[in-house]
């Protein structure tokens, strides 16, 4: 019965977050409730608890975690200054007269925002209070309108430069180098965030890619479901003058070079993802500046914001570090070992079991909490089978965006309908995803038979 301790541990940290307790005290609590317990009953050895202070430090001088901040920063600077707004508009002037254009224009602009904030909620808001009723206005069929907005908010957790990622990238590279320690490899080869950005360009391409064809074919199949629209209706929608031309660079120009500087420094190899973050941030600031958006007392949103946020994760990533830390000092690791290697099916079978349950952990946790707790876990197991740790993150990252994307539960799915009116219902939110999340489980199986989707473009460019 004390081996299943780590497993006891697991489930009374699901049910106190169910109860609605804060996620970094529910982890740090339940792992030193257990570790008194069994000190006291002699199945946990204290001296594990010695390491803790050590693995604090080492949380707050992570060089790579000063990304997080930074980009927190560059998403809400971007969101708060109206180029969201701006963006928008230019898009509806370019493929607005296109069946389908307003939907074509939600879909790469939600990619931009993405690429911007990288959180779900950000971009799942800000879209359906921008976008959700010009669609509507201009005769685009709820159920289309919300899977649209809903699908496009969740890139957030695969289009770089994006916060998941730089968490994930962190969180990959301790496990890999662990799984090689395990194995006697005692000159460990690394991982890093950028790895995990440049792996998934191509995949997250090819989700807006595919997000876009979806909408065009229902735009040509069922006309009136994605109209297009006149000159005259675009003019008055973005409030326009005759002259497209200043709108379109004014809204498109200034943040795709905002975007392509922080991707294009990492790329290019010029800067690590951490010094990037802090060319986004900057280059954001500059950016409200010169678009006169900055005001004193939004700027001191801007940064009450970025504090909140900033404040969450490293708080998550304490609770989860102790809980751990408390999990392998109950043998969690051995028991999550030995499960694994017994497992029918062998790496693929315990590959689906792992995102099986991480599907169903993304109903009630958030990316930062799953990717804090369980990968640790299940992570160095995983990649001391063979497997490739980019591969793994991708997978990983476009997993838990199709669980955010999925009823009844999907994070998503509530963001957008705490903003979207009352005339649409519940239900047709739930069957506008539907779409998109067969469409995100094509992308799986994608990578699951091609890797090299996800691993060809790292080993083209760092080698």
């Amino acid at each position: 019965m004390a081996d299943y301790i780590p497993l006891f541990m697991f489930l009374v940290v699901c049910i106190v977050l169910l109860a609605g307790y804060p996620v970094a005290f529910s982890l740090a609590g339940t792992a030193l409730l257990f570790a008194g317990i069994g000190s006291i009953t002699g199945y946990f050895d204290t001296a594990f608890l010695t390491a803790l202070p050590s693995r604090l430090y080492g949380i707050l001088t992570n060089q790579t975690l000063i990304a997080v901040p930074l980009f927190v920063l560059m998403g809400v600077m971007l969101e708060k200054s109206k180029v969201a707004e701006n963006l928008l508009d230019a898009m509806a002037l370019l493929f607005g007269k296109l069946r389908g254009g307003l939907g074509i224009s939600v879909t790469l602009v939600g990619m931009l925002l993405a690429a911007s904030t990288g959180i779900v909620g950000a971009t799942v808001v800000t879209m359906g209070l921008l976008s959700l009723p010009t669609m509507l206005k201009r005769g685009y069929d709820p159920t289309l309108a919300t899977g649209v907005i809903c699908a496009t908010g969740t890139l957030g957790q695969i289009i770089p430069p994006s916060i998941a990622l730089v968490l994930l990238g962190d969180v990959l590279s301790s496990a890999y180098q662990q799984a090689q320690l395990n194995m006697g490899i005692f000159s460990p080869k690394t991982v890093s965030v950028g790895d995990l950005f440049v792996g998934a360009l191509i995949p997250g391409l090819l989700l807006v890619l595919f997000y876009m064809c979806y909408v065009i074919g229902i735009a040509w199949l069922k006309p009136n479901s994605a109209p297009s629209l006149s000159r005259e209706e675009l003019l008055k929608d973005t409030n326009s003058q005759d002259d497209m031309l200043p709108l379109l660079l004014k809204g498109l120009v200034p943040p795709l070079v905002l975007i392509m500087a922080v991707l294009g420094s990492i790329l290019a190899g010029l800067a690590t993802p951490t010094e990037a973050a802090g060319v986004g941030a900057f280059g954001a600031t500059l950016l409200a500046l010169l678009q006169k958006q900055l005001t004193k007392d939004k700027l001191k949103e801007i940064v009450h914001s970025t504090t909140v946020v900033t404040c969450m994760v490293f708080m998550i990533l304490i609770g989860a570090s102790i809980f751990s830390l408390v999990f392998r000092g109950f043998g969690g690791d051995e028991l999550i070992q030995s499960v694994f290697t017994e497992m029918p099916g062998g790496v693929v079978g315990a590959t689906i079991i792992v995102m099986l349950v991480m599907f169903l952990l993304g109903f009630i946790l958030d990316f930062i909490e799953i990717t804090f707790v369980v990968v640790p876990i299940v992570g160095p197991v995983l990649l001391a089978m063979g497997l490739d740790p980019v591969w793994l993150g991708i997978m990983i990252a476009i997993n838990l965006q199709t669980s955010f994307l999925t009823p009844p539960f999907g994070f998503a799915l509530f963001y957008l309908r705490g903003v979207a009116p009352d005339s649409i219902s519940t239900t047709t939110i739930y069957r506008g995803v539907v779409p998109f999340i067969i469409i995100q489980l094509l992308m799986l199986l994608l990578l699951a038979k091609w890797p090299s989707l996800a691993t060809w473009l790292p080993q083209a460019v760092y080698g």
